[in-house]
């Protein structure tokens, strides 16, 4: 397990040198920018932790400390709405509820610790999304920071941890003795207005942020840690959300950095509620299991309107993944994704339709999904295993694929792999497939998704400048 206390944060202050500044207001245009703006207001009430008893000693439990405090501060969310200061310190608690209108602020050397006693992290119904919870039937374990149905949230700082200390749920999780399905670290529910950002998280019992059912969220200049053979620890899952903005961060655990999600089979398809208008900048990080930028496996509500440019993923599984299986149904449509950097990837890009945990015997095997305008450009790897492992479904070819400008140094023999694909290309290396070689240009640019609009981004500027920049 990665230790808050000794954990050197230099190579991330030089990662992520954009500083937060008081409160963001922001909005997600459709040319793929995520305006941001300073708020005028400035929480007119602030109190800290220690003021409610609390010890940070990381040994005194101080879950009614955080509640008892966010009780009290539920008296301003009429009137400017609160602060929460988190000083430094390590500060044990167990899951506590945030509220409206609320910004809890963690100092430079603050910790918040999760406890490692499953009974201070209630079981909730699953999500209805889901319809059972993750890993096991029935409930789930709250996360150690939650809300729903929230307006106006921030968690910020001054660089400071959440750290779940999940060690001990790992290793429930890999002797089969859990009895509920494991929590996430930071999970809110149906709210809008969220800002995270600022913070550095250790050790997520399984996937780190959690943002559902939400919209209006942006996750900016956070580091997310946790042991690379760390089980389903992954980074930012966007589920069942739109207009989210992920920028400037930097991600290594042991499953995908960010996975776009939207429901699990039946339960999802009836859900209904699709992540759409995602927006993903200037990402770094690595993995060993998962992938940088999933989509799925469950996305049975739907997924579309991705927008993702200046990525780089070192020493990792795969790039690019997306993920799904007959009895999922939903779709994903209107991906783009440009200007990638990969050095040391198994897999640059990976369709897999044979992902196939369904929630029960219920799901609808001829619920098949629709995927198709999947654009990727402008893409350079080395010392790269395999250039693509692209498989659809039989029956239920994935259309409208797009490659363009991609300069792979491949160490395989047969760099690419494809079935039941169907798409165009230009300048791709090494050549691709058979189904992609049909030329993008000079009669498919309508047929894939953005290239017909001439956008202008930064993905257009010098490759790796960006990164160097930082």
């Amino acid at each position: 397990m990665i230790n808050s206390e000794n954990l050197s944060f230099q190579l991330v202050d030089v990662l992520l040198v954009l500083a937060f500044c008081g409160h963001i207001a922001w909005t997600v245009k459709a040319s793929s920018q995520c305006k941001q703006a300073l708020s005028r207001e400035i929480r007119p009430h602030s109190v800290a932790i220690t003021e409610f008893g609390a010890v940070g000693d990381g040994v005194t439990l101080n879950t009614k400390a955080f509640q008892n405090a966010i009780f009290y501060l539920n008296s301003f969310s009429d009137k400017g709405g609160a602060k929460l200061f988190v000083p430094a310190g390590r500060w044990l608690t167990g899951s506590f509820d945030l509220i409206s209108h609320l910004t809890l602020w963690l100092d430079k050397d603050a910790v918040i610790l999760g406890s490692d006693n499953p009974d201070d992290w209630p079981v909730v119904d699953p999500l209805p999304s889901y319809g059972r919870g993750v890993e096991l039937p029935g409930g789930r374990h709250r996360s150690l920071i939650y809300g729903r149905n929230l307006t106006d949230v921030i968690i910020t700082g001054d660089n400071g941890t959440i750290d779940g200390q999940g060690s001990v749920w790992w290793n429930w999780f890999k002797r089969k003795t859990l009895d509920y399905t494991r929590p996430h670290l930071v999970e809110l529910m149906n709210s809008t207005g969220v800002v995270i950002s600022n913070l550095t998280f250790l050790n997520s019992p399984f996937w780190t942020i959690h943002p559902v059912y939400c919209s209006h969220v942006i996750v900016q200049n956070v580091t997310i840690l946790a042991p690379l053979d760390s089980p389903n620890t992954d980074g930012i899952n966007p589920d069942s959300s739109n207009d989210v903005c992920i920028e400037d961060c930097y991600i290594s655990t042991g499953d995908d950095l960010i996975a776009i999600k939207s429901g699990w089979d039946e339960y999802g398809i009836s859900f209904a509620r699709p992540s759409t208008n995602i927006i993903i900048r200037r990402l770094i990080g690595h993995n060993r299991n998962g992938s940088g930028i999933a989509i799925g496996s469950e996305m049975s509500g739907g997924v579309s309107e991705v927008y993702a440019e200046n990525l780089y993923f070192f020493d990792s599984s795969t790039a690019i993944t997306i993920k799904t299986a007959r009895g999922r149904g939903g779709y994903v449509r209107n991906i783009y994704i440009l200007n990638v950097t990969l050095a040391g990837v198994d897999t640059a890009i990976r369709f897999d339709s044979t992902f196939s945990p369904h929630p029960d015997d219920s799901y609808d095997p001829n619920a098949l999904p629709v995927i198709e305008r999947i654009t990727i450009k402008d893409v350079i790897g080395n010392n790269i295993k395999v250039a693509g492992l692209l498989k659809g479904i039989e029956g239920d070819t994935f259309h409208h694929v797009c490659l363009l400008n991609i300069a792979l140094t491949v160490t395989s023999g047969s760099p690419w792999n494809c079935s039941y694909i169907q798409g165009y290309s230009a300048m791709v290396s090494p050549e691709t497939c058979e189904p992609l070689k049909e030329s993008i240009y000079p009669n498919h640019s309508s047929d894939c998704y953005h290239l017909s609009n001439h956008l202008r981004s930064s993905g257009n500027q010098n490759k790796g400048s960006w990164l160097h920049s930082w």
